[in-house]
């Protein structure tokens, strides 16, 4: 990769890993319920299902999987469905008893780590970027260097966004941690999540 290349890269590339979607709601939601350290960590599961689709893309198999329109509806439906289920869940924790302080349970940091994957491993438009969007920056004579490369500055990229959205949701904890205002903040994260996975139904495979 060329520096030119790198320039253009890189700001691309950030802004993307800043969208806030599923993911960057979950790392916002940790930062608010458990903490910064934990919401870092628990991105694990985010990272390791974003370079298992990097190496799926550089391999070919993400092209055929976004030309694939039975592939990409059953992923489609299966990804809405698990936010639909994920939104659920966070609100039925955001009860009147989980707004008190220390009321709701903390889940252990392999769970959170395993919705983590799950989000991003679910979510079929992942696929359509890295299969769209990182080969524009590889160089065809050094391919799989470049692909590497690319694939290493997005995963480092998206770990900068995780302690963005988990600092940020510290502090939105912070400032809502005595009584209902923390019980919204998490019944908003519930229902936001909820409406990615109806706004994910919707997604279409580009012709």
């Amino acid at each position: 990769m060329s520096w030119s290349t790198f320039l253009l890269f890189v700001p691309a590339c950030f802004a993307l890993n800043l969208a806030f979607g599923p993911n960057n709601l979950l790392s916002l939601t940790y930062g608010l319920q458990q903490g910064v350290r934990t919401a870092v960590l628990a991105s694990g599961g985010r990272l390791v299902a974003f370079a298992l689709m990097i190496a799926l893309t550089a391999l070919g198999v993400g092209a055929v999987l976004a030309a694939s329109e039975a592939a990409f509806t059953a992923l489609k439906w299966a990804g809405a469905a698990y936010l639909v289920w994920l939104g659920i869940r966070i609100l039925r924790a955001s009860g009147p008893a989980a707004s008190a302080v220390g009321a709701a349970p903390r889940r252990t940091l392999r769970a959170l780590s395993l919705q983590e994957f799950w989000t991003a491993i679910g979510n079929p438009k992942a696929i359509l970027i890295f299969t769209a969007f990182l080969p524009q920056f590889v160089d065809p004579q050094s391919y799989w260097t470049g692909f590497a490369l690319a694939g290493l500055i997005f995963l480092v990229l998206e770990a900068v966004a995780v302690l963005f959205y988990a600092v940020l949701g510290q502090r939105l904890g912070a400032f809502g941690r005595n009584g209902r205002v923390f019980g919204w903040l998490n019944r908003a994260s519930g229902a936001t999540m909820i409406g990615f996975g109806v706004a994910l139904l919707f997604a279409r495979r580009p012709a």
